[in-house]
């Protein structure tokens, strides 16, 4: 089935048909080539891309800076100090203005509403680099580099593990299930996702054919593993609730007896970085064979260029 993306925003992967991810990935794995062999376009010339920050950033920031960028474009960073994003003027006024000047926007924050707001009344398109609900962005980059590992999706079997309530495992139980992938959570019960997201996702998967799972028990979750992903224990602005977190979460971590645990020499180590090994995981692992983390990172920017072609040109 033809995709026509031109001039679609990204603020969830919820808004993605199977179709849809599957041209971007297809995309993106066309431009990762390109730059491998040192092919220089320019596609962005003349285009402009307003880069939203509420919180600091490394690999958002730099994969939409430079797959900009290196298009011919213009990216312009605003942090919370250069703009007045509802503070002295509301988001909507912002948005406005925003979308007389750009081509586009990407908004890396807090609130969902945010990016939503900014997409409804911008007139251009939007693109979500994280909120506190959802991170589309680093999802479209774990499955290209799943797919570049296996040479498939369908039927992989992806265990995360850790805060399974926060945006990584919201967006990530999302893209399993477009694209058929099964997906379990394994978090402590006062962590589990919320349980209308898990409905929907779950009615998602069972048209694709993949099965989603919610399980504490690692031994429920870990054997038959193609994937073991984890995230900080630690969101951005929870940093009150380090010392709670790495006692209810310790369990969770992912050492050589976890990795073990899948019984799978062929398990891959994945992780969206910033890690704090010795936390969510051990430096053994991370540091190890198994380990993609890397190409996860560098992946990053090969998808956001490739959603930004899509949507643009």
């Amino acid at each position: 089935m033809a995709v026509n993306f031109r001039g679609r925003s990204l603020l969830t992967l919820l808004d993605l048909s199977r179709n849809d991810i599957r041209y971007l990935l297809d995309i993106s794995h066309l431009l990762k080539a390109e730059r491998t062999a040192f092919q220089i376009n320019q596609r962005f010339t003349g285009k402009t891309l307003a880069m939203l920050f509420e919180k600091r950033s490394t690999r958002t920031r730099c994969a939409f800076e430079t797959a900009f960028g290196e298009e011919g474009g213009h990216p312009v960073f605003l942090s919370e100090s250069d703009i007045q994003l509802g503070a002295k003027e509301s988001i909507e006024d912002t948005a406005r203005v925003l979308g007389r000047m750009f081509d586009a926007i990407m908004f890396r924050g807090f609130s969902q509403k945010t990016v939503e707001t900014l997409a409804e009344f911008s007139g251009v398109p939007v693109f979500n680099g994280l909120t506190d609900m959802f991170h589309p962005t680093q999802v479209l980059a774990d499955l290209m580099t799943m797919e570049e590992n296996f040479g498939h999706l369908d039927n992989l079997n992806f265990v995360f593990t850790g805060d399974g309530r926060n945006n990584m495992a919201n967006s990530l139980m999302v893209g399993c299930a477009v694209m058929g992938v099964n997906c379990t959570i394994l978090a402590p019960d006062s962590l589990y996702p919320e349980s209308e997201l898990v409905d929907t996702v779950k009615q998602i998967a069972y048209d694709s054919g993949s099965v989603i799972t919610v399980t504490s028990s690692p031994e429920e979750a870990v054997p038959g593993a193609d994937v073991i992903y984890t995230d900080v224990w630690v969101s951005m602005g929870e940093e009150e609730k380090a010392k709670e977190r790495v006692a209810l979460l310790t369990p969770y971590r992912v050492n050589r007896g976890l990795m073990e645990m899948a019984d799978n020499p062929e398990v891959i180590f994945m992780h969206c970085l910033p890690a704090v090994k010795g936390n969510e995981v051990t430096a053994e692992v991370i540091e190890s064979t198994s380990s993609v983390v890397w190409d996860e990172a560098e992946n990053r920017k090969h998808t956001i260029k490739a959603l930004m072609v899509a949507s643009l040109l």
